[in-house]
């Protein structure tokens, strides 16, 4: 019945395509290689049909263009084809009087939709490195551009997460289906997600709209708005030619695919700058209002490689104009990585450098900054001759009267990237004006992130309305940025009495440092007492709100001297992670002391690297005003903020934490200084502006939420009091815990009601977790975590499904707090896979003082799953290393060793598998190799081997997977086969008299590591 319930989903799904004009065949039905994957005879069809003028001969050569691909790498073969589905291919040939002839094809008819074939076709077997049977595919003129991968919607096992885990799988099985996809889709029924191949699952999203204009919130119907949205055959040749790319990070190619409100944002701005464009309209094309880290960058290089395309724009100029260098450098790597959608992008980093560029005829892509924009000084006149006019006042000072005209053409195109302040600088010799001046018959577009409406700064009237809108409220639905939570935790600052009133009018911009109220603000938030109380509070805060949630923190200061002041007291403290200072320097005028801050613009793109590695040791920075704009590092979750913003600024610098990243549940801003009525003011110019949600939520009232979950939970296991539970005796625990876990799976509905409360009461706990309150409830909260757990293990057992690295952090760090509770997943006997000895956290935890008995016992259970996980690997090693622990737990329980040896000891033990993951690095052998390398190298006296014996171990283990076949091991002729490639491999390298001993091990090696040949190996 499971099966014919998965099925239903996959005929659903055939049937909305059917609707949409695509022809289903049955997988079976297809003529085809079952290595091959593009239906060849289609597109022959196609291509004779559409150049019927080119003979069979240029045919076959563009058949060969389109099938034949020849990079090495797989992302590199499908970002091949990619271009060549997109950009079309040219072939030549010669008629009959010898003439050399040309022409440019395209694989896919783009302007008549109807023009091409469209069949979708479900369970197609497929041989590669194994044999894979795919649910549905989408052929596009024979070729297979969308795959589709379900799982069973009444399965509460199996979901979206293990299809997108199957596709993985795929693409290392039947790797030459994935050199054509365009585009992947995971469902279950219910959730149904959009993404790219290699994609992590995170970045994979639903399409919740058919129109573009009505947002399809049900979840039940996102299969359904995913096809009827996506799928229309016009709709789906746009997206794939137009709204897919890679990016090229040195070498490494990510492929990334727009969302929707991407994809009908630009659309719009597509349609709008076709209308708009001088001198046929205005020129004011219309503004794209999208939240901060929903894709503004990527929305702008599709946009710019669309309109490059256009051929009504004559090869137009587009010109990418930012306020900041910061902003300019960042959008400007952005582009540069999307290479294959803009082309080529030049920089101009000088006011000469840029009214050269823009004087060019040609088109192009230019990145400036608006102040580039500025007269420039002139030689000043002599004085007139007697008897002749003065010259104009800005010539006698030097500069020029107004801006020169650079160019007049009406294909010139302005993307003006944070549509705000610096763009209405009209005022004579205002940037803006300039800009105008410079560019008389340009046209421009605004993209933001916040709306801005204030006094001479209406977005509209210069850009033109608002033509596409994708608010807070809105990505935070659909998973594009997580929620932002506010804490209040102001520390007063000593204002003196004169600057009471002028601080209210102090703007974010209000920064010179010899203005007398900013001064006045920044000592005041400077104070030593102030600053060192704040780096204790930020210390504090931030290593407990670590312990539940990995991520790092931004802290904001007034001025760089008050960063430098935060950096110190910070440092003074135990404990304190790397911390740097993000900020620009002056070495004429800036203290010696301040000199480690000062770096060079590679030293601080190093710095930003490390920032967004999980893993690196640097955990904070402290800025001032610097990577408060345009630099993502999704790992970031916590903003501390000691610095007066307002508006856009202010909404910029929040956005710093909404990125998602992993399992981040929210974003944290932390309130020294008093923002708040500014957020208040910034929200209510955000949704005046047409805008939904709020950009932060109340700390508060989510600690609220929390305790409020907390105590529905409790209610959901029958109720408990922690003090109660801790004085139970060993026999009351148990007793007590398989009473409740036989409740909660009474049946499936009570125990799918306890797990979708307990998931809410966690993801509460992460986001309120610096909150004092929260650390009252921590114990009941891991009781409760103890009995999911245990569920989870019980109803999906080790190996089919695993937790993430919530793992480590509720079942360790909180079952320790919690070591009065029974042990349930060790009373029901349930395997703890998951919890990586070699974590660093975990070993700090099992360092530490107190609770040796309960981490003797995980450390025993987690080194035991480490063992199990490589034994198959690397027999002699690990039955060497299960002795060793056998030995040392067998010390203990003898009372020969105390608790604190023994952890030792087996932490000694843990770090034998760190070293093993560094030998195979540095032997550069394979996980596969290393067994038969330590088998081999502890006989090397008996080797007859020139080079290095990894020469040896590649060659062998080489020919025995060249002769594995399934069930391999109870075959006998199949063994024999195996035996025979292994002894050529090892004749005249091994002693004759020792040649049988030698092969007899490593074939046993071979029959424990490669049994489940082709699951494994």
């Amino acid at each position: 019945m499971s099966n014919l319930l998965e099925i239903t989903i996959q005929k659903a799904a055939i049937e909305w395509l059917q609707d949409l004009g695509y022809l289903y065949i049955g997988g079976n039905a297809l003529q085809r290689d079952l290595k091959k994957v593009v239906l060849e005879e289609e597109l022959r069809s196609f291509l004779t049909k559409t150049y019927p003028n080119i003979p069979s001969t240029a045919i076959n050569e563009a058949m060969a263009e389109f099938t034949q691909l020849q990079s090495m790498d797989l992302d590199y073969r499908n970002r091949e084809f990619h271009l060549k589905l997109t950009q079309g291919k040219a072939v030549s040939w010669k008629d009959k009087d010898g003439k050399e002839c040309a022409q440019h094809l395209y694989p896919i008819n783009y302007e008549n939709p109807e023009a091409n074939s469209f069949i979708c076709s479900d369970e197609i077997t497929i041989l590669g490195k194994n044999k894979r049977r795919t649910d549905l595919v989408v052929f596009i003129n024979g070729l297979p551009l969308v795959l589709f991968e379900f799982k069973n919607l009444f399965d509460q096992e199996v979901g979206v997460e293990e299809a997108h885990r199957q596709i993985q799988h795929y693409t290392l099985d039947i790797p030459q289906l994935f050199d054509f996809n365009a585009l992947t889709i995971i469902s279950d029924g219910r959730e149904a997600l959009h993404g790219m191949y290699h994609a992590a699952f995170q970045w994979f999203a639903p399409w919740k709209t058919i129109d573009g204009e009505t947002i399809i919130q049900n979840n039940q119907q996102q299969l359904n708005t995913l096809i009827a949205g996506l799928f229309p055959k016009q709709v789906l040749l746009n997206y794939i030619q137009n709204f897919i790319f890679h990016e090229d990070h040195n070498g490494k190619l990510i492929k990334k695919g727009a969302k929707y409100h991407q994809f009908y944002g630009i659309r719009k701005a597509v349609s709008s700058t076709l209308e708009n464009i001088k001198p046929k309209g205005d020129g004011r094309l219309g503004v794209i209002w999208h939240t901060q880290g929903s894709g503004k960058s990527i929305s702008m290089a599709i946009l710019t490689g669309i309109l490059r395309a256009k051929a009504e724009l004559k090869n137009p100029t587009i010109v990418i104009q930012v306020d900041r260098n910061d902003l300019d450098e960042q959008l400007y790597d952005n582009f540069v990585f999307c290479k294959d959608l803009v082309g080529d992008v030049q920089h101009a980093t000088s006011t000469d450098e840029l009214r050269h560029l823009l004087s060019s005829d040609g088109g192009g892509v230019i990145f400036t900054t608006i102040e580039k924009f500025r007269l420039k000084d002139v030689l000043p006149l002599n004085p007139p001759p007697k008897g002749e006019t003065q010259s104009s006042d800005s010539q006698q000072r030097g500069k020029e009267d107004k801006h020169p005209v650079l160019s007049e053409r009406t294909n010139i195109i302005v993307l003006a990237d944070e549509a705000h302040r610096t763009q209405y600088g009209f005022n004579d010799g205002g940037y803006a004006q300039n800009l105008r001046r410079a560019l008389p018959n340009a046209s421009f577009l605004g993209f933001t992130g916040t709306p801005v409406d204030g006094k001479d700064a209406d977005t509209e009237l210069v850009f033109g309305p608002t033509i596409h809108t994708y608010d807070i409220k809105q990505a935070v639905q659909d998973g594009a940025t997580v929620p932002i939570y506010y804490e209040p935790k102001m520390i007063p600052m000593n204002i003196k009495g004169e600057y009471t009133q002028e601080l209210e009018a102090t703007t974010a911009d209000d920064t010179d440092e010899s203005n007398a109220v900013w001064a006045a603000i920044e000592d005041a938030a400077g104070a030593k007492e102030r600053v060192d109380k704040i780096a204790k509070d930020i210390l504090e805060h931030f290593t407990k709100r670590t312990q539940t949630l990995d991520g790092k923190a931004m802290i904001v200061c007034m001025s760089r001297r008050n960063c430098v002041k935060m950096f110190d007291a910070l440092n003074a403290l135990e404990g304190c992670p790397e911390i740097a200072v993000i900020m620009t320097g002056n070495i004429a005028k800036d203290p010696i002391a301040w000199n480690p801050h000062i770096r060079t613009s590679n030293e601080m793109e190093a710095i930003k690297e490390r920032l967004k590695k999980p893993n690196d040791p640097l955990k904070m920075v402290i800025v001032r005003d610097m990577w408060l704009t345009g630099m993502d590092a999704p790992v970031l979750h916590t903003l501390y903020v000691d610095k007066i913003m307002k508006g856009h600024n202010l909404m910029q610098a929040i956005a710093r934490v909404n990125r998602v990243f992993e399992n981040k549940p929210s974003g944290l801003v932390v309130d020294f200084i008093g923002i708040s009525n500014f957020l208040a003011d910034a929200t209510k110019k955000y949704t005046s502006g047409g805008g939904t949600g709020k950009p932060t939520f109340d700390l508060d009232g989510a600690v609220e939420l929390c305790l409020n979950q907390l105590d529905l939970t409790k209610t959901l296991i029958g109720g408990f009091e922690i003090t109660e539970i801790e004085q139970f005796s060993a026999s009351q625990s148990m007793n007590w815990s398989s009473e409740v876990l036989n409740a909660l799976m009474k049946d499936d509905a009570t125990t799918d009601n306890f797990l979708k409360e307990e998931r809410k009461l966690t993801e509460l706990v992460a986001m309120t977790s610096s909150d004092e309150r929260i650390w009252e409830i921590q114990e009941d909260v891991a009781v409760i975590q103890k009995f999911r757990q245990v569920i989870r293990k019980i109803k999906i057992p080790p190996g089919q499904k695993r937790e993430k690295q919530e793992a480590i952090k509720d079942l360790i760090s909180k079952s320790l707090a919690a070591n009065k509770i029974v042990d349930l997943a060790e009373m029901y006997d349930i395997e703890n896979a998951d919890i990586s000895i070699i974590d660093d956290r975990f070993q700090a935890i099992a360092k530490s003082k107190g609770n040796e008995n309960v981490k003797i016992e995980l450390l025993k259970r987690i080194i035991n799953d480490e063992i199990r996980a490589r034994l198959m690997s690397n027999m002699t090693k690990m039955s060497s290393l299960k002795e060793a622990l056998e030995k040392v737990l067998s010390s203990y329980h003898k009372n020969t060793l105390d608790s604190i040896a023994t952890i030792k000891h087996l932490l000694d033990i843990a770090k034998e598998f760190l070293e093993e993951d560094k030998r195979l690095k540095e032997l550069g052998l394979t996980t596969d190799e290393l067994a038969f390398y330590d088998l081999l190298s502890t006989r090397t006296e008996l080797l007859n081997v020139q080079g290095p014996i990894q020469d040896l171990v590649h060659r062998v283990v080489d020919s025995m997977k060249k002769n594995l076949q399934l069930d391999w091991t109870k075959k006998e002729n199949a063994k024999a086969a195996i035996r025979l490639a292994v002894k050529k491999e090892l004749k005249g390298k091994v002693p004759f008299s020792e040649l049988d001993n030698i092969l007899k091990v490593i074939i046993e090696q071979a029959e424990g590591q490669f049994k489940d040949w082709p699951l494994v190996g």
